[in-house]
């Protein structure tokens, strides 16, 4: 994905915005807001046709100033019968930056308390979706930052209203392509409507190709007209709504819970069943674990979903006052020159800006950890460390009258009746019953028979808890051949091994050696005294893809056959899974849950198709895979 390049703000003589790459003004010298009304929001007949409505998904293919989405907040706000739940997703090739966003917001002083909202949970300007959750998660902002021309294939939504308002066509004619309109058509929901200020005929005939039906209303201000378009096609619904919102999630770890955690946030009841006596106890347990993305210089697949991932898990975290967690900054440093390049490389090639990761050369990277080293490399200003346990806990008590969590309650098997999904207990009671069913019991999802197909392995690790008495001063998270944090509860947490086919749960001395002597080859002297039979520490079991991405969506039968098309694929009705979260818990978590939701619900996904395919569990029965 090309690196995002910021707008260039500018202003006409009349003070009206511009963009100084395009050369054209972000809305009409006759009144933004107004502008906005007559032609976005009225030109699709809004706010009338998302009253009653449970769910109404809007895509524009410009978000400029944000001056159409704050419209279109405050009129859903005003409306007592609005729809439940309002999708806003939109793409912008050159954002502003945060300052020159709240900069032209000053223009409009009656929208400013939903304007200094959207300015306080802006992103980093980074390449992939990013979403934003408005109104106790009610109102939904999706943003794309990158070339619609190219990227609006990656959007897997169902769309009801349209707001075309990219500069003229014109001055960015690859915003009004015939290939374009046509990627509108492929996510039109029945009865879909446009509406745009451009009444061309290079842009009316690529709209009529694409299946909408057209006409010319009266414009705004200088422009006599505008165009509104309704989609023609009589396909069914592809996206229905859920008939029930009752889930089961087996397993309170961090998958499970951030899972509960949203849907109970979007309005779902939710039974939460865990066999162990805590929230967070099992691979999930740990006294800190990092909160890091990894970039790539290609920005490969698991760059963009770790980037994504990252900044999902910050915004959960924001909104969770009882986790624990802190953006001490991370240091990623280079294993050896080679290695080194590559970091600096990817910073350069991808653009990402110095908010979100910093190249650090040796010299520098020295003065910021306050040790001596060999090799610079990634410096994360705000990334950090997370209990993982505190995080389960506050995720499942944030929405008590939703969520009814059952610890010390093992599940021994599920089934399927006409009513839905059953967890059983080993005398076979039922424990929960619900039309949905989701499996985020981690190292113990392949002893049920619905998921022992799913290609996911143990693996066994250990972390050292060293006295922070004991070690120099360490005030931000560090990371090269094994991870160091800053003191939490006066541990000093590094780690952690991995190993397969290893069922023992006890500490082994061995292991302690080997996470001293992974760090040692970072900081030589930092644990000198310490002998690895005097520490303590943790073991866990993670459940690991053979991929090393999570394995979240829809459950595939047992017996289903394989095929080249994803989505062509069988799965079983009800049975989801948040499996295969590795090492990366933390960053999985809020993503995943997201991820989740959007499928039980029918909503815009807030990932990249190509990613959701990546997460997809019926992945593995592709190309023969299994």
């Amino acid at each position: 994905m090309p690196k995002i390049e910021p707008a260039r703000l500018d202003f006409a003589a009349d003070g009206t915005p511009c963009s100084a790459v395009f050369g054209d003004v972000y809305h009409s010298a006759d009144g933004g807001p107004a502008e906005a009304q007559h032609v976005f929001l009225a030109g699709n007949d809004l706010p009338g046709r998302w009253r009653g409505r449970q769910r109404f998904v809007i895509c524009e293919t410009g978000f400029g100033l944000g001056l159409n989405f704050l419209a279109t907040w405050q009129a859903w706000r005003d409306d007592p019968r609005r729809c439940r739940r309002l999708h806003f997703v939109s793409l912008e090739k050159h954002p502003l930056t945060a300052a020159d966003l709240a900069r032209t917001h000053r223009a409009w002083p009656e929208w400013a308390a939903l304007a200094e909202q959207l300015q306080r949970r802006w992103p980093p300007l980074t390449p992939g979706m990013h979403r934003l959750y408005f109104e106790h998660d009610q109102l939904v902002l999706t943003l794309l930052f990158g070339d619609a021309a190219t990227e609006l294939g990656s959007i897997d939504a169902s769309v009801d209203a349209y707001y075309l308002d990219g500069f003229a066509p014109a001055k960015n004619p690859e915003l009004w392509t015939p290939r374009l309109c046509r990627g509108l058509a492929r996510m039109a929901a029945p009865g879909a409507t446009l509406a745009t200020w451009s009444v061309t005929g290079e842009v009316r005939a690529a709209l009529a190709a694409a299946e909408f039906d057209l006409e010319k209303r009266p414009g705004f201000g200088g422009k006599r007209q505008m165009l509104t378009g309704r989609f023609r096609s009589r396909r069914p619904e592809r996206r229905p709504l859920p008939t029930e919102r009752r889930a089961i999630v087996i397993g309170a770890g961090i998958a499970g819970s951030t899972a509960a955690h949203r849907l109970a946030a979007a309005g779902w009841q939710v039974t939460v069943l865990e066999a162990r006596a805590a929230a967070g106890d099992g691979a999930s347990g740990n006294l800190a674990g990092l909160l890091r993305p990894l970039p790539a210089a290609d920005d490969n697949r698991l760059a963009r979903l770790t980037r994504a991932g990252f900044l999902a898990a910050r915004a959960l975290l924001e909104s969770l006052p009882a986790a624990r967690w802190s953006t001490c900054g991370l240091l990623h440093l280079a294993r050896e020159a080679g290695h080194e390049a590559q970091q600096r490389r990817a910073v350069e090639d991808l653009g990402l800006p110095p908010e979100f990761v910093q190249f650090l050369d040796r010299q520098a990277a020295s003065e910021r950890l306050k040790q001596p080293l060999r090799h610079g490399g990634w410096w994360f200003p705000t990334a950090g460390w997370v209990q993982p346990p505190s995080l389960c806990r506050a995720a499942l008590a944030a929405f008590p009258e939703r969520i009814d969590c059952h610890l010390a309650t093992a599940v021994a098997a599920i089934s399927r009746d006409e009513q839905g999904w059953r967890a059983l207990a080993a005398d076979g009671r039922c424990l929960a019953a619900a039309p949905v069913l989701l499996m985020a019991s981690g190292v113990a999802a392949p002893a049920f028979g619905q998921f022992a197909h799913l290609p996911q392995r143990a693996a066994r690790g250990q972390v050292s808890h060293l006295p922070a008495s004991a070690t120099p001063a360490l005030d931000v998270a560090l990371f090269q051949f094994g991870y160091a944090l800053p003191e939490v509860d006066g541990v000093r947490l590094i780690g952690a091994t991995t190993a397969y086919d290893d069922v023992e749960a006890n500490e082994r001395p061995q292991d302690h050696a080997e996470n001293l002597a992974a760090l040692r080859l970072t900081l030589p002297d930092f644990a000198a005294g310490l002998a690895p039979e005097s520490l303590r520490g943790r073991v866990g079991f993670r459940p690991m893809s053979p991929d090393r991405l999570p394995i979240v969506g829809p459950v595939a039968p047992p017996d289903a056959a394989t095929n080249r098309r994803l989505r062509h694929l069988p799965t079983t009705p009800g049975l989801w899974c948040a499996q295969g979260f590795g090492t990366r818990g933390i960053i999985w978590s809020a993503l995943m849950a997201d991820l989740l939701l959007s499928y039980l619900e029918g909503e815009p996904l807030p990932l990249e198709r190509d990613l959701a395919d990546a997460v997809h569990p019926s992945r593995f029965l592709l190309g023969g895979r299994r």
